[in-house]
């Protein structure tokens, strides 16, 4: 099985090589004949050194020429797995917060064939992540989780996390179409209308170590109403078959 690592980065000059030198580190020590990793970055427009640091380090990059958002990079990141046959597609933060260390839980549900989606999860019932970010982003995850059950009858608890990973049928459905602006809780709704197995496993996470999220507005009145209704809106548009 070939395992790719799709790593959105805009303006990630603070985080960018120490993600990757993590990625190459565990790599090394990775000791599992059930599949291969590999990685590319989506430099998604950046304005800061990240280009520069990815090229002088020879860094597996695609250079987007202009900044599309966290959905369009993404989805970019899908294309490139399908073009290049890989198996299963994880999203990977360019910002340090995903522990590479826990990989391995989000794609043995895959290998095993006990989900088709992966969810990376902070707030699964009695198994607290170390690190569990703000309380106000926490009530923000609770309302949109409480959102996306009355919309799919599927409880989620860590709809935001960006830490995912799906099976190649998954991926080539993302290549053709992913949501630009809320792309995790939209996505998540999307296929689990589709009636996707979506199974969500504990992993850790840090704090970013640098640099500014792109949703540090998170907590605010305004996303927290365009993203509630972009779920409800996902909720009612008709899908076509898997």
């Amino acid at each position: 099985m070939r395992v790719l690592l799709i790593i959105p980065a805009y303006n990630e000059e603070a985080n960018i090589l120490n993600t990757i030198t993590s990625i190459e580190t565990y790599k090394k020590q990775h000791d599992s004949g059930a599949y291969v990793i590999d990685y590319v970055v989506i430099n998604d427009g950046s304005v800061d050194q990240t280009a520069k640091i990815l090229q002088e380090q020879q860094i597996n990059a695609v250079h987007l020429v202009v900044n599309l958002g966290i959905g369009g990079a993404v989805q970019t990141g899908y294309r490139y797995a399908k073009e290049n046959g890989y198996d299963i597609a994880v999203q990977f933060d360019g910002d340090g917060q995903h522990d590479i260390h826990s990989l391995d839980a989000v794609v043995q549900p895959i290998l095993k064939q006990q989900a088709a989606f992966v969810i990376g999860s902070r707030f699964l019932p009695n198994e607290k992540a170390a690190f569990q970010t703000t309380f106000m982003r926490r009530v923000g995850i609770k309302i949109l989780s409480f959102l996306t059950y009355l919309s799919t009858g599927v409880k989620v608890y860590d709809v935001t996390s960006g830490y995912r990973a799906c099976n190649h049928e998954i991926l080539a459905y993302f290549a053709e179409k992913y949501p630009t602006s809320y792309p995790e809780p939209e996505s998540t709704v999307h296929l689990l209308k589709q009636k996707f197995k979506i199974k969500e496993v504990a992993v850790n996470m840090m704090e970013r170590a640098g640099g500014q999220s792109s949703i540090r507005a998170f907590t605010s009145v305004k996303y927290m109403f365009e993203v509630s209704i972009a779920i409800l809106v996902a909720s009612f548009m008709r899908e076509g078959n898997k």
